[in-house]
């Protein structure tokens, strides 16, 4: 099955573009909207393909609570990166998970909604604390992460 083409604003497709990671381990698919180093808001959909789901668990997969820290964590660098203009930081990387509370899971084909708000910069980290929403308006996860790059 082919994902549908969305359309988005040509800023938020650009700040998409911008995450290093490959396909098969990009947990974002559409970003929502973008105040530029302050908040950020992108979907997810949980499609039922993705290799970690074979093994959690078979027969009744459910998404894995590190997937939604990664999903934050790659939202949060995206908006990490957002207000840098042509300075941006260098291998941003996720250094610590502060106070995350996973809530419960979901199954395939459940869409998510992944909000982040920076919290704090210093010289080479940025803390960003968010949460994942269902499309039912369940809350899943909540916390803060902490990410590292090079100035």
């Amino acid at each position: 099955m082919r994902a549908p083409i969305m359309f988005q604003p040509a800023s938020l497709v650009q700040a998409l573009s911008a995450l290093p990671h490959g396909r098969a381990f990009r947990f974002i698919d559409e970003m929502v909207s973008m105040e530029p180093g302050i908040t950020a808001t992108a979907r997810w959909t949980l499609k039922g393909d993705e290799a970690f789901l074979e093994g959690h668990f078979p027969g009744q997969p459910l998404l894995p609570g590190v997937i939604m820290i990664e999903a934050l964590a790659q939202l949060g660098g995206i908006l990490a990166q957002s207000d840098r203009g042509d300075q941006p930081l260098k291998n941003v990387r996720l250094t610590a998970v502060r106070q995350f509370k996973i809530l419960g899971s979901i199954p395939p084909g459940e869409t998510l909604t992944i909000t982040a708000k920076r919290d704090a910069v210093m010289p080479g980290l940025v803390q960003v604390s968010g949460e994942i929403i269902t499309s039912d308006g369940t809350r899943l996860a909540t916390g803060s992460i902490i990410l590292s790059g090079e100035e």
